[in-house]
């Protein structure tokens, strides 16, 4: 079974977060690592660690002092789940013969090496395809996302 790592999960959850927060009548745009925890009931300190890797990543900006937290480095209509998902886990690949370590032992025998490689550029492009501002979107039109709770991506 195909399945994201806990830590992208949160990230997607944490930038989707915010995403709502900056369409907010309030206008409140930064938002803490702990405020954002607080809301998904997420361990403060593994999202901290994940919010620093997407700032790092470029998708965050992080503001210090007393008013500090993170915001959106660019519009959530910018922002891939792919962007986010990469900035996390590092490059997708479906099997470890696809990989930045070259070609296994079985490269020149292997049947299943392309079908998998379209697998993994299909999965690629669904997620280059899901826009942040999608799941913010998907979160309004349910009722659900912005009192913390989980929402169900249909595509």
């Amino acid at each position: 079974m195909l399945r994201l790592t806990k830590k992208a999960d949160y990230g997607l959850m944490a930038l989707k977060y915010l995403a709502e927060q900056a369409a907010g009548p309030d206008g409140s745009r930064a938002q803490s690592a702990k405020d954002i925890a607080d809301a998904y009931h997420i361990p403060h300190q593994l999202l901290a660690k994940i919010l620093q890797t997407l700032a790092k990543a470029g998708l965050l900006v992080s503001h210090a002092g007393t008013n500090g937290g993170y915001e959106l480095a660019r519009p959530a209509d910018k922002i891939t789940a792919f962007e986010i998902v990469r900035a996390i886990d590092g490059p997708l690949f479906i099997t470890s013969c696809i990989s930045v370590h070259g070609p296994c032992d079985l490269t020149n025998t292997c049947t299943i090496k392309e079908p998998l490689q379209k697998l993994t550029d299909g999965i690629r492009d669904l997620l280059v395809g899901i826009r942040l501002s999608d799941l913010a979107e998907q979160a309004n039109k349910s009722g659900k996302g912005s009192k913390g709770e989980l929402v169900t991506l249909t595509y």
